[in-house]
C-alpha cells in the first residue's frame, strides 16, 4: 500500500471556522481506514474469547464474518482494482488466504490476518494525513496580514498575498514579518531560527535582508518587499516538503518487492495443481482438495510474518528507549543507511544559549559574581534570549538580584538601567564602544574578539560609562555529541556531514570539536536538500538528523529522516521517519544497529519460511499431504518465524545495538 502527500490548501481562511483556532491535526477516526480497522479489531476481540470459551459457533461466527468484511473489503477492493491494471499484489492474496483459511475451519487465523492488514493500512493513512497537516500548519508561520505603508504615508492592513514587490511594510515589535525583503529603516533583533536554524536572534538594521515568518524583536522595522508571497523562503519550504514526499522513490518491505512474481507464481501453480490432474482424468474432489492444500501451504502468511515480527519488535524496543520509528518500512530502511548528515543547532547542540564565560576587565574592581549580578539585574526586565541566558546564569549561581530602575531597551544595541545607584549598560561591544578609544575600551574589544573567535557571542557590561567586563554566551554542545559522531562514523564507514544555517566560523569550530571535517554552513533549506541529493548521487543512502522547520525539506528528501523530539518543530516531527523523543543523541547509532539486526533476522526467517513452504509443497505434489497436516505445518512455520522475530523485544537486543 503506497500513498503520497496531499498538497496543502493555500487558503488559510478556509481551514477553520471564523473565530476559531485553525485545526491542523487530523483526528484518527476522521479517516475511514482507521474506522474500518477499529471495527474489525473490536469485532475480533469480542469473537475471540467467545470461541476460546467454547461458545456455540452461531455466537462468534457472525462476529468473525463481520470482522472479515470490515477489515478486508478495502484491501480486497484495491486488489481487484489492481487486477484491472493487470497487476497482482500481496494484499489481495492475503484476503484470499484469509478466506481460504476460513473455508477449511481456521476462521480465527484468517480474521487475525485481516485485522493486521487493516491496522497497517490505517496507520499508513494516518501518517500521510498528519504529514499533510504539518505542511499546512507551516503556513501559520507567515502572518495572514501585513501593514502596508501607502504613498501618502497612511497605513493599511492587507493580506500578505496582496503585497507586491516594491511595497513597504511596517513590522511592529513582537510581530512576525509578512514578506521577504530588505530593511529600509529601523533596527531590531529578529529571531530567524525557523529559516536558518541560528540559535540566537540576529541584529537587523538598514540594508539587511529579512524573511517572512521570522519573529521581530523589540524594534520597529520598515521593510521593502523583494519577493511575492508565493516565492518566499517559507513558501519554498512548503513546496520542497511536498515535492520530496511525492517524488521520493517508493519504498517497500523486502517481501513486497518480490510480490508480483510470488503472487503470479502462486496463482499459476495453484491452477496447475488443480487443472493438470483433471486433464489426465483425476477426480474433481481430489484435485480440488490438493489445490486447496497447495494454496494454504504456499500462501504468503509465513513469509509476511517472517518480515514483520523482527521489524515490529525492533520498533517496540526502540520505542521503550525513546525512539519513535513510524513504520516497519522505516525500520528496515534505517539499516540501509551508509551516510549521515547532522544539523547543528538543537541537534549537536542543546539549542539554548547559556553563559559560558564571565570576564571582568582589569582595573574594573569587580569580581565575576558581581559583574554577573549587575548584568543580570539590568537584563532582568528584558525578554531577549541573551538577557534570559544572563539572568538564568545568575539564578543558577544563587545570586540575589537588586532591583533595576529607569530600564531602557535599544534594539540592536542593548539595555541600560540604574542598579544600586550605578548606570549599567549591557549590549553589543561594537555598538557600546563605537565612540570610545581609551585603554579600557581597547581591553574590552580584545576580550570580546577572543570570545568571538571561539564562536561565542560577546556581551559587554559597562558601569557608569566605563567598560567593566565581558560575558560570553554560546549554545552548548550536547554531552553525547562526540561519541555519537564516532559511533556513526564506525557504523557507516565515513564521518557525518554537518549541514547548518549558522555562520561558518561557529560551524567549523563545532565540527572540529566533535570530529566532523565536512562542514557546510550558512545554508538555507534548499541548500540542505541539494547537499543531501549530492550525497545520494554518489550512491549513498543518507540519513538526515535535524529539529527545525528549516530541516524539514532535507528530512523529507533523505533516505531516512530523524527528528529531535523535545524541541523539534511540528513540521520536522511529522516529516521525519523517526523521532528521538528524549533528545538522547546516542540513540541514533543504536537504532541503526538495531535495524541491521532486525534485517538479519528477517533473512533468517525468510530462509525458515522458504524451507517449510518448499518441503510442504513437494510433499503435496509428490505424495498426498493431508490437509490438516498441511495446515499444521503452515501454522507451525508461522509460529517459528514469529517467535524468532520476537527476540528483538528483549532488553539485551537494545544493549547490544547501543554497544
Amino acid at each position: 500500500m503506497t500513498s503520497t502527500l496531499t498538497p496543502p490548501a493555500t487558503d488559510r481562511t478556509a481551514l477553520a471556522p471564523e473565530g476559531d483556532a485553525p485545526r491542523r491535526r487530523t483526528r484518527v477516526f476522521a479517516l475511514p481506514e482507521a474506522r474500518w480497522a477499529a471495527a474489525a479489531l473490536v469485532l475480533f476481540l469480542i469473537a475471540l474469547p467467545l470461541q476460546l470459551a467454547d461458545a456455540p459457533a452461531w455466537a462468534w461466527g457472525p462476529l468473525y464474518a463481520l470482522a472479515y468484511a470490515a477489515g478486508g473489503w478495502e484491501p480486497g477492493w484495491e486488489g481487484l482494482q489492481a487486477l484491472k491494471e493487470k497487476t497482482l499484489d500481496v494484499d489481495l492474496l492475503m484476503v484470499v488466504a484469509a478466506l481460504g483459511a476460513a473455508a477449511i475451519g481456521q476462521v480465527m487465523d484468517g480474521a487475525l490476518l485481516i485485522v493486521i492488514f487493516a491496522t497497517s493500512g490505517a496507520l499508513e493513512a494516518l501518517a500521510t494525513a498528519r504529514t499533510a497537516d504539518s505542511v499546512r500548519g507551516l503556513l501559520d508561520l507567515a502572518p495572514a496580514t501585513a501593514t502596508r505603508i501607502e504613498a501618502d504615508g497612511s497605513e493599511v492592513t492587507v493580506a500578505v498575498e496582496q503585497l507586491a514587490v516594491g511595497d513597504t511594510i511596517l513590522v511592529r515589535p513582537g510581530e512576525r514579518i509578512g514578506a521577504d525583503g530588505r530593511v529600509l529603516d529601523g533596527a531590531s533583533d529578529v529571531d530567524q531560527a525557523t529559516i536558518t536554524g541560528e540559535p540566537l536572534p540576529v541584529a537587523k538594521a538598514k540594508g539587511d535582508e529579512v524573511f517572512a515568518g521570522t519573529l521581530n524583536g523589540t524594534g520597529a522595522l520598515r521593510v521593502c518587499v523583494e519577493r511575492d508571497a508565493s516565492d518566499t523562503v517559507i513558501a519554498r519550504i512548503v513546496r520542497m516538503v511536498e515535492e520530496a514526499s511525492e517524488t521520493k522513490a517508493p519504498t517497500q518491505l523486502f517481501i513486497e518487492r518480490i510480490e508480483q512474481r510470488y503472487s503470479l507464481g502462486m496463482v499459476t501453480a495453484t491452477l496447475a495443481v488443480f487443472l493438470v490432474p483433471l486433464a489426465f482424468g483425476a477426480a474433481l474432489t481430489g484435485s480440488l482438495l490438493r489445490a486447496m492444500t497447495f494454496m494454504i501451504v504456499a500462501s504468503p502468511c509465513a513469509v509476511v510474518l517472517a518480515t514483520m515480527p523482527p521489524l515490529l519488535s525492533a520498533i517496540a524496543n526502540a520505542g521503550r528507549h525513546g525512539v519513535l520509528v513510524k513504520s516497519a518500512v522505516v525500520m528496515e530502511r534505517l539499516g540501509e543507511v551508509d551516510a549521515v548528515a547532522l544539523d547543528k543547532t538543537g541537534t549537536l547542540t542543546e539549542g539554548t544559549p547559556r553563559v559560558t564565560d564571565i570576564r571582568p576587565l582589569t582595573g574594573s574592581g569587580l569580581e565575576g559574581s558581581t559583574l554577573l549580578t549587575l548584568a543580570a539585574a539590568a537584563e532582568h526586565p528584558s525578554e531577549h534570549p541573551l538577557a534570559r541566558a544572563v539572568v538564568d546564569a545568575a539564578r543558577e549561581k544563587g545570586l540575589a538580584l537588586p532591583s533595576a530602575d529607569d530600564f531602557i531597551s535599544t534594539p540592536g544595541v542593548g539595555v541600560t538601567a540604574c542598579v544600586e545607584g550605578r548606570k549599567v549598560a549591557v549590549g553589543a561591544p561594537a555598538r557600546l564602544l563605537a565612540s570610545s578609544e581609551d585603554a579600557a575600551s581597547a581591553r574590552a574589544t580584545a576580550v570580546a574578539t577572543g570570545l568571538e573567535d571561539r564562536s561565542q557571542t560577546a556581551v559587554l557590561v559597562t558601569v557608569d560609562g566605563t567598560p567593566a567586563g565581558v560575558v560570553g554566551i554560546s549554545d552548548r554542545l550536547r554531552p553525547d555529541a562526540t561519541v555519537t559522531v564516532a559511533s556513526l562514523t564506525s557504523l557507516t564507514g565515513r564521518a557525518p556531514v554537518l549541514l547548518t544555517g549558522d555562520n561558518p566560523r561557529a560551524a567549523a569550530r563545532l565540527g572540529a570539536e566533535v570530529g566532523i571535517e565536512d562542514v557546510r554552513a550558512g545554508l538555507l533549506p534548499e541548500h540542505k536538500v541539494y547537499a543531501v541529493k549530492q550525497l545520494e548521487e554518489t550512491g549513498r543512502k543518507v540519513m538526515v538528523v535535524g529539529d527545525g522547520v528549516n530541516d524539514a525539506p532535507a528530512l523529507a528528501a533523505a533516505h531516512a529522516g530523524v527528528a529531535m523530539g523535545r524541541a523539534g518543530s511540528d513540521l520536522a516531527l511529522e516529516t521525519a521517519d523517526a523521532v528521538i523523543v528524549r533528545d538522547e543523541l546516542t540513540t541514533v547509532p543504536a537504532v541503526i544497529a538495531l535495524s541491521r539486526r532486525a534485517r538479519g533476522l528477517v533473512v533468517q526467517n525468510l530462509v525458515i519460511a522458504a524451507v517449510f513452504i518448499a518441503g510442504l509443497v513437494v510433499w503435496d505434489l509428490a505424495g498426498t499431504l493431508p490437509l490438516p497436516l498441511g495446515v499444521a505445518g503452515h501454522e507451525g512455520s508461522t509460529v517459528i518465524v514469529g517467535l524468532n522475530g520476537l527476540r528483538l523485544l528483549r532488553e539485551a537486543a537494545w544493549k547490544r545495538a547501543a554497544e
